[in-house]
């Protein structure tokens, strides 16, 4: 639902921006919307498209934080799934949104190709200890791999994927 919500940012966005998506690609590891204007608009615009789905997340993890706050213990699940999309969504990684956040703003400053290699360092140097936190809680849990698994592809998209701006 969270996916689902954030996704749903992000065409809300676009609905504001007058920028329609061009295409929207379902797979088993993520959902995709290419927005085909994208180089026509402003690059305040491609930010605020950006940023809007992991925006909405944590707007609904405050709004069902709260409702959980009031005896609705239900409602925790649901606001914390929002926070973990939200921030996960906001990881430098090119595939994810704080990827294409950062290279909008990089290629204020440098090349594409210079604002890719930047990105991609960064996601390295960010993913590596969540990697090892991910082998110490499946450790410790014996079979929680999820954190894990999540960095093992998010690194394998970086070295075997084009994760270029979309």
């Amino acid at each position: 639902m969270a996916v689902i919500i954030h996704e749903c940012g992000h065409l809300f966005a676009m609905l504001i921006c007058k920028s329609p998506p061009g295409k929207i690609k379902i797979s088993l590891f993520e959902i995709k919307i290419i927005n085909s204007s994208r180089q026509l608009n402003t690059t305040c615009q491609n930010i605020f498209i950006i940023f809007f789905g992991p925006l909405v997340n944590f707007i609904c993890f405050i709004l069902f934080y709260l409702l959980y706050l009031c005896n609705s213990e239900f409602l925790l699940p649901i606001a914390m799934a929002n926070l973990c999309t939200g921030l996960f969504n906001m990881l430098p990684v090119m595939s994810l949104d704080g990827g294409q956040l950062m290279y909008v703003i990089l290629c204020g400053k440098f090349s594409g190709k210079s604002a890719e290699r930047i990105i991609n360092i960064t996601a390295l140097i960010i993913l590596f200890p969540l990697t090892v936190l991910g082998f110490t809680v499946l450790l410790n849990s014996k079979y929680n791999f999820s954190l894990l698994f999540v960095c093992i592809y998010l690194i394998a998209s970086l070295l075997f994927r084009n994760n270029g701006y979309y």
